[in-house]
C-alpha cells in the first residue's frame, strides 16, 4: 500500500481517563476498526529555531501556524523508511504533506543541508521551509503509545488513542508528560462527528481540549529550565 502523502482534514482532540477510554472502546466495536499496525510507538523529532519560534508561535494560538517534524514508527535504522512531515494549521483545518524517505537521507537533509532525491512538489515545499526558517535543528523528542483506528462505514473517519507521552533528554524518553492514568483520543475527520460519538461525550461530560504534545513539553518542561539557565539537548 502506497502511503498517503497529503491530509486535508478537522484534528479535534480530547483528553481521557483510563477508565473513560475503555468504555469508549466498548462503544467503538460497532462502528471503528483496529488499523493494520495496531498498538505501535510512535518517535517525532520535532525540528525549530533555536529560540523555539515555531513552537512559541503555535502556543500564541494564531490563526496560521506550521511545523515540521521527523516522524518513525518504532525503533528504525539509518536505512530504515521514516516520514518528514511539513503540518500546518489555518483556521480550523489541519493540511498536512509528508515524504518517505531513508533515515539517514532525512537527517542529511535536515541537519546538513543536503538536498533530497526525491524532486516532488512536497521536497520542494520542505525545502523551502527549512530554507526560510534557517537554523533548524533536533529541538523536542517525543515517544508515545498510539492506537489507530479508521470507521467502518467511512474509512476516511479515524480515531487515534496516545498513552504514555513522554519527551526526551539525552536520547532517553524519560520525561513524561502527562499522568500515567491520562489518553489523549484525538478525532480525524473531514466532516463532522458522528452521533454515536457525541452522545457518548455528553453522557461523559467530555469535552474538547487544545492540548499539543510538543507544546506541553516546552511549557512545562523546557521554558521553566530555560528560565532557571539549564540547557536541554534533545
Amino acid at each position: 500500500m502506497t502511503p498517503q502523502t497529503v491530509f486535508k482534514r478537522y484534528e479535534v482532540k480530547y483528553r481521557l481517563t483510563t477508565a473513560q477510554y475503555k468504555q469508549l472502546k466498548a462503544v467503538m466495536a460497532d462502528h471503528m476498526s483496529l488499523d493494520q499496525y495496531g498498538r505501535h510507538t510512535i518517535d517525532s523529532m520535532y525540528f525549530d529555531t533555536p529560540d523555539y519560534r515555531l513552537i512559541r508561535k503555535s502556543i500564541e494560538k494564531p490563526t496560521y501556524k506550521e511545523k515540521l517534524r521527523l516522524r518513525s514508527y518504532g525503533a528504525v535504522g539509518d536505512s530504515d523508511i521514516v516520514f518528514l512531515e511539513l503540518k500546518k494549521k489555518y483556521d480550523g483545518v489541519v493540511y498536512k504533506r509528508r515524504l518517505a524517505v531513508a533515515k539517514s537521507e532525512a537527517m542529511a537533509f535536515l541537519t546538513q543541508g543536503k538536498p533530497l532525491s526525491n524532486n516532488s512538489q512536497i521536497a520542494k515545499e520542505l525545502s523551502y521551509f527549512c530554507k526560510y526558517y534557517e537554523k533548524l535543528q533536533p529541538m523536542v523528542g517525543l515517544r508515545y503509545q498510539r492506537e489507530a483506528y479508521f470507521g467502518k462505514e467511512n474509512q476516511d473517519f479515524r480515531m487515534t488513542f496516545d498513552q504514555n507521552i513522554a519527551m526526551a533528554t539525552q536520547e532517553r524518553f524519560d520525561t513524561p508528560l502527562l499522568p500515567h492514568d491520562a489518553v489523549i483520543l484525538e478525532v480525524k475527520t473531514a466532516m463532522g462527528l458522528p452521533t454515536w460519538l457525541l452522545e457518548f461525550f455528553s453522557s461523559h461530560q467530555i469535552y474538547k481540549t487544545s492540548f499539543s504534545k510538543v507544546g506541553t513539553a516546552y511549557e512545562t518542561i523546557l521554558l521553566p529550565k530555560a528560565l532557571k539557565g539549564e540547557h536541554h539537548v534533545a
